[in-house]
């Protein structure tokens, strides 16, 4: 099944969307995970940096748990992105991109490290919502808007992005600090997912019974919570999801993924933190 899906996903690429396969370094990347393709957005045009110690192979993708709502997530051409970066992705580590949102000062920083080539602020200025497709490689990131808008943070229209990560055929998504049910608009939007990283708090972002509801929706075939604070509010999120997808457990903080090795059905993959940065102060 994995390898009939692995070489569907190939000829789908190949047959369907020839430009996302292209030689040619100046052809934008086109969404393979995107179920209605209703934007036509240009493509920002990155080359990868090289890292001759990195171990993964081909199709591999290593996902971290850094804590809080960042992971890391690194490709075998040595591409590191963090998510909803707030100043730390790791001991020494210096992403090459990272993507933040507005709702509360550890999900960004008004001072990246300058060092970082590309910082994806989730939420636009002027009125107007942020809007990525930003192509580094072969690696495509893009963002679906939702608004912030809860008792701690206020509204702001389109202040959330949902971030989508296309990498080795793999379609990766972060809810971020989603606040609010989603519409089909949305899941248009979103796409296929096959991993799915959600916040599980159940009280700064969406209640845990509506989440649930939207990763079985999304149907992604590997779920890993974020946005917990302490094993209280993470077992209350587990009971909830027992009802629709089987649990497990890592001791490690990271895991390698490809098509290849995605559980066969819809599976709740619990990692442990790097690090405490940003974990236990509720928000």
């Amino acid at each position: 099944m994995r390898t009939l899906r692995l070489l569907f996903t190939f000829l789908f690429v190949l047959v369907i969307d020839p430009v996302a396969v292209s030689a040619q370094a100046n052809d934008p990347l086109r969404s393979t995970c995107q179920a209605v393709a209703q934007f036509n957005l240009p493509v920002l045009k990155a080359s990868t940096k090289s890292n001759s110690d990195n171990v993964l192979k081909a199709f591999e993708t290593s996902i971290s748990f850094v804590g809080h709502s960042t992971f890391r997530i690194e490709n075998n051409a040595g591409l590191t992105i963090a998510t909803d970066y707030a100043g730390f992705a790791g001991l020494d580590v210096v992403p090459d991109v990272v993507t933040m949102n507005h709702a509360h000062s550890t999900h960004f920083t008004v001072a990246p490290d300058p060092r970082i080539p590309h910082v994806l602020r989730g939420w636009g200025k002027n009125g107007i919502p942020a809007k990525y497709n930003l192509g580094i490689g072969d690696v495509l990131i893009r963002n679906v808007t939702t608004d912030i808008n809860n008792q701690w943070a206020g509204f702001e229209p389109n202040g959330n992005s949902i971030f989508i990560f296309e990498m080795n055929g793999l379609c990766i998504g972060h809810l971020g600090h989603l606040h609010h049910k989603l519409t089909d608009n949305h899941y248009a939007q979103i796409g296929r997912l096959d991993v799915l990283m959600i916040p599980v708090d159940g009280g700064y972002t969406l209640n845990i019974e509506d989440m649930t509801d939207i990763a079985e929706r999304l149907r992604a075939s590997l779920i890993l919570p974020m946005h917990w604070f302490g094993s209280f509010t993470l077992e209350r999120f587990l009971a909830e999801a027992r009802t629709a997808f089987p649990v497990e457990r890592m001791s490690s903080s990271s895991l390698t993924v490809s098509l290849n090795n995605l559980p066969v059905e819809p599976t709740v993959v619990v990692l442990q933190p790097e690090s405490a940065f940003g974990y236990f102060d509720g928000d």
